[in-house]
């Protein structure tokens, strides 16, 4: 048995597969059937039908041969092999008493057509099929027009037409959820790649950050412990022991960083929170380490989101460090970060004047932030957007991915500000991840 319906399943693939093949294997069917239907004398009704009990005529085995031939094309021209059919079992029923059943090809043709149109024309077509063969077969053939043959034909086209429609349907319908099915696919995979493409630029913002900071005070120190060296050996062992600690803190946080790269099921995968706003003295302690003087006021408020008080942090790491690279000699900086209603303010604030005539954001040449060149100097030698880094560019989006908005500009009288609103409600869908430190609680 299951070898039987495995030959028969490949059967049906192969015929499938070679359309004009079924076509001709199914009228050749057709033409068997109608010979051995014309062989059929079906009486007066009363009793069974006699098979042998006439004989067909040569011109209607001609019209069986010729219609049955129609159907090898009902494929590629459903209207021309209906309306040939159609026409030589008029002719049949004009002509020939008792007629063949020339009939069973135009009931196949119209079935193509049907499952091959639309409604209207299925309709319009399948009418004008059914009154045309019923009407010549009640006017010119010998039995009463109300006989069940000629009622039958009405029947048997007008089944052809709803089984058409009804397959047309249905194919439409299949085909619309496998369209369906395909668009929600191709959606997934788009979906999939934005938020590749969105990870992979929050992961490369952390990394400016981490590394412009961190680099920034290891240059600081070097420079400091390189100047002090021969005459101050003890300040320079300080120097050194700040760029140990700010270089291991960077591959911390790198490697921090770098984890979240990792394949599922990687060893070793990064179990330390986030930096957060917990740590912001940590931060400022190694500026003020750097020469940098900070103020820090944070309000006593309830904790952030996580992603709102990452956001906070890199912001202020940011506007630091251009501080310590660009304000020059002698500035000091502000940092504040207080709650206003629905949202929270970041606000960091020097009084530098910028050093070699480079300060930041204030010339043509230099950048829009903090980050720029200084007046007719070309590109700044930050990494702000006229440098060609990305350390505005970077606060900008953080906050702005976030729902929140940031301002930097030079101040009245000397000095830079930088100003980020954060909405607390952020709009990333990211849940808090436990352990983060998202208090503001530090006071200076």
């Amino acid at each position: 048995m299951t070898t039987l319906s495995s030959g028969f399943a490949r059967a049906r693939r192969w015929l499938r597969d070679h359309p004009l093949a079924f076509d001709a294997t199914l009228a050749f069917c057709t033409l068997v059937a109608m010979i051995c239907s014309s062989f059929t004398d079906p009486g007066d009704g009363h009793g069974p039908p006699a098979f042998g009990a006439r004989t067909p005529e040569l011109f209607s085995v001609l019209l069986m041969t010729l219609t049955a031939a129609a159907l090898v094309l009902r494929r590629r021209r459903p209207m021309q092999v209906l309306a040939v059919t159609a026409a030589l079992a008029a002719v049949e029923y004009v002509l020939m008493d008792p007629p063949a059943p020339v009939v069973m090809s135009t009931v196949i043709a119209l079935y193509t057509v049907a499952s091959r149109t639309d409604r209207p024309t299925t309709w319009r077509v399948g009418l004008l099929t059914m009154g045309g063969l019923t009407a010549a077969a009640m006017v010119f053939g010998s039995t009463p027009w109300y006989s069940q043959e000629n009622f039958g034909v009405f029947a048997w086209t007008g089944l052809a037409s709803a089984a058409g429609d009804a397959v047309r349907s249905r194919r439409a319908f299949v085909d619309a959820i496998r369209e369906r099915a395909e668009r929600a696919e191709r959606t997934r995979e788009e979906e999939a790649r934005r938020r590749v493409a969105e990870e992979r630029l929050r992961i490369a913002r952390d990394l400016h950050d981490v590394v412009a900071h961190h680099i920034a005070l290891v240059n600081v120190q070097a420079g400091v412990a390189a100047h002090v060296m021969d005459k101050r050996p003890d300040q320079a062992k300080e120097a050194l022991a700040h760029v140990r600690d700010a270089s291991r803190s960077a591959l911390n946080e790198l490697r921090v960083t770098v984890g979240l790269l990792r394949q599922q099921g990687d060893p070793e995968a990064p179990t330390e929170p986030a930096p957060g706003l917990a740590v912001l003295g940590e931060l400022v302690t190694t500026f003020r380490n750097a020469g940098l003087p900070v103020e820090v006021a944070c309000a006593d408020r309830d904790r952030l989101p996580a992603a709102v008080d990452l956001a906070a942090y890199r912001v202020i790491q940011e506007a630091l460090t251009n501080v310590r690279k660009h304000a020059g000699a002698g500035a000091r900086a502000e940092v504040s970060v207080v709650r206003v209603g629905a949202t929270a303010e970041v606000t960091v604030l020097d009084n530098g004047r910028g050093s070699a005539g480079r300060r930041p954001g204030t010339g043509p040449g230099g950048g829009t932030g903090p980050d720029g060149g200084g007046p007719g100097d070309g590109p700044g030698d930050g990494d702000g957007q006229a440098g060609g880094g990305h350390g505005l560019v970077g606060m900008r989006e953080r906050v702005t991915a976030l729902g929140g908005a940031l301002t930097a500009g030079p101040r009245y009288g000397g000095g830079f500000r930088v100003h980020a609103i954060l909405p607390v409600e952020a709009r990333t869908g990211e849940p808090d991840r436990p352990g983060t430190a998202g208090g503001t609680g530090l006071r200076r």
